[in-house]
């Protein structure tokens, strides 16, 4: 009878079965959630959460290359101020959650990495409709570095399109929290495939330039920098931009940026931790300048990878094999 009672659970509970292979494919990496470091295999939420139910959740991505972290107390600065904007809170403290980013990304292995931070809304404990009945959940994940631009679009430039569709105004949702609410980039993004594109670019809700799925965007025209204000993500790359400006004496502004000066320009390039800084050279199937990358965005770039060695700009990670 007691085999029976197993065989029908096995059937019932397939994950419960000695022979069961869980059908997904995953990279290889670490999570922290639930005060424990797991494979990233084993980092899972529940169906109740609101995060996964709601898009109630802010996160934030920082990256480690060639095993120091880049930036991270900027990252920090921007995950705890949405988590503040959200009504959510952690029982971990900056230095703290630091130490588990750190810890994670050695646990890895990884030298360069990817590493997302999540706060969720988290489940109630009776299903309420009340978020204040909600526990709050952390927890951080490392897997291999990636970018927006593979290779060859790094080396050619990226081919963009402006989406015809509008983004969500900031008075519904701030741009400025970190945010799973992707839909309006994701019709962006099939906008883009039927221009033969492949990537977007989209519209505030006052008919500028706003930004992509998950970078920002850059004008270069007669010397001149120029990123959106409005309705944007205030990336980290972006900021980072901004201030290797500084220091290499170019003139950059955030401001309103309207289509027109998009395809106009001498030069596009767009940001993001997820690549750093990446050219574009064709919007909506057009060429930028000369089709090429062009000389300011070679030289922003150079800038960018050279400070991932500066100890004022990065932290150095302690793997468990140095």
């Amino acid at each position: 009878m007691q085999d029976n009672k197993n065989n029908a659970t096995a059937k019932a509970f397939p994950e419960l079965s000695p022979t069961y292979k869980d059908p997904h494919q995953y990279p290889p990496g670490v999570a922290y959630l639930d005060s424990q470091y797991v494979p990233i295999s084993q980092a899972k939420i529940s169906v109740l959460d609101w995060g996964f139910l709601h898009s109630d959740a802010t996160y934030d991505v920082m990256h480690a290359w060639e095993g120091r972290l880049f930036r991270p107390e900027l990252y920090l600065d921007r995950f705890f101020a949405g988590m503040g904007k959200l009504k959510m809170s952690i029982p971990y403290d900056r230095a703290q959650v630091l130490e588990i980013v750190m810890n994670a990304v050695a646990l890895s292995g990884l030298k360069n990495a990817y590493v997302e931070l999540i706060c969720t809304r988290g489940c109630s404990p009776t299903f309420s409709r009340d978020p204040r009945e909600a526990i709050n959940r952390f927890m951080v994940f490392v897997v291999p570095f990636s970018s927006v631009a593979n290779p060859e679009q790094l080396q050619r430039g990226l081919h963009v399109a402006v989406a015809e569709r509008t983004r969500i105004p900031p008075s519904s949702v701030d741009p400025s929290i970190k945010n799973y609410h992707w839909l309006d980039l994701v019709a962006g993004l099939y906008d883009a495939y039927e221009k033969r594109a492949e990537t977007a670019l989209l519209l505030d809700d006052q008919g500028g330039i706003a930004e992509g799925p998950g970078f920002n965007v850059f004008i270069v025209k007669d010397g001149q920098l120029a990123t959106p204000d409005y309705s944007v993500l205030p990336g980290i790359t972006r900021r980072t931009v901004m201030d290797l400006c500084q220091e290499l004496a170019l003139s950059c502004s955030a401001r309103a940026l309207s289509p027109q000066e998009l395809t106009n320009a001498d030069e596009v390039f767009i940001t993001s931790t997820a690549g750093g800084v990446m050219p574009v050279t064709k919007v909506n199937q057009n060429n930028i300048g000369d089709g090429l990358v062009g000389p300011i965005c070679k030289r922003i770039q150079q800038a960018y990878w050279d400070k991932h060695t500066d100890n004022e700009w990065s932290t150095l990670v302690i793997y468990p094999d140095d």
